[in-house]
């Protein structure tokens, strides 16, 4: 009951994405699957419960970074209890979540790219051939999300003024350019998405051979079988796709809060990230090139 009532005010007042919502349901569902074996209750649970959840979570060899999104979703949820008087004190106050690894967003270079992109064995010049290319060159080309992709339409495309509308995370709009290479691709596929007369009245950008609404597994699929022709890396998600944009705009001198305003970040903190994997590029120069390095 009161995990409903707090679904519903992310979905409806906080106007979360589907996503974040369901993770955020799934956390408390396992939280509460949790409290309800010891013979707890939820609006009673405190600081000593919590931790012993999180112990839990860890001797399971939960990823640290997992649970401390789980941390995040319990401090919201008892946020809220305590901001509709459900509960009196606040059992989220002393807890702290487990320390993360730093980790370098993981990218695929601007040459991998270029060969990928330039290879003419890669694509086929039909409907499928050019909607997989499309796929990768949005990805990398705009830094768009793997829901962003899934949810952007044709009219979300503005051929004349070179550019695209997404519906980013909390039903943000952004607007993001367009290079000339990006609207011909846009183009050339949706001349051949429209020879193809499919039955469906699907209005999204991307759609199946069968013309229906693509899929989030139908795209990572797609992106993970093509970038294993260029990358060894053992993640080949969408997401990497993401990482490599924001970083070859930095590499080649792009103010810092312009990334974000692309990426749709809410904090300039997610975007320092790339900073990061910029460092490391010009230590790697300066120890190949200086002659006392």
């Amino acid at each position: 009951m009161f995990i409903d009532h707090f679904i519903r005010y992310l979905q409806f007042e906080k106007r979360f994405s589907p996503n974040t919502v369901t993770a955020y349901k799934k956390d408390l569902e396992q939280f509460s699957g949790f409290i309800q074996a010891t013979d707890d209750d939820l609006l009673k649970t405190d600081y000593q419960n919590v931790r012993s959840w999180i112990v839990e979570l860890m001797d399971q060899g939960g990823d640290p970074k997992t649970i401390n999104r789980k941390i995040s979703t319990l401090r919201s949820f008892y946020k809220f209890l305590l901001r509709e008087s459900l509960i009196e004190s606040n059992p989220m106050v002393q807890v702290k979540g487990p320390k993360t690894p730093k980790r370098l967003p993981v990218v695929v270079t601007e040459e991998k790219m270029d060969i990928l992109l330039d290879s003419s064995s890669v694509f086929d010049s039909d409907f499928s051939g050019s909607r997989n290319r499309l796929i990768i060159e949005l990805l990398y080309g705009t830094g768009i999300r793997l829901s962003e992709l899934v949810g952007l339409k044709e009219e979300d495309f503005n051929r004349y003024e070179q550019h695209i509308k997404v519906l980013g995370k909390r039903n943000k709009e952004r607007i993001i350019p367009l290079n000339n290479a990006l609207v011909a691709s846009i183009e050339n596929y949706i001349d051949l998405k429209k020879a193809q007369q499919f039955n469906t009245a699907s209005s999204v950008l991307i759609v199946t051979n069968e013309g229906r609404d693509v899929y989030p597994q139908f795209i990572y699929r797609t992106v993970k079988f093509i970038l294993s022709m260029v990358s060894t890396h053992k993640k080949k998600s969408p997401h990497i796709l993401r990482h490599s944009f924001a970083t070859s705009l930095l590499n080649r001198g792009a103010d810092l809060n312009a990334i974000k305003e692309l990426l749709g970040h809410s904090s300039l903190a997610a975007t320092q990230v790339y900073t990061h994997n910029s460092v490391e590029k010009l230590k790697l120069i300066y120890k190949q090139a200086h002659p006392k390095a």
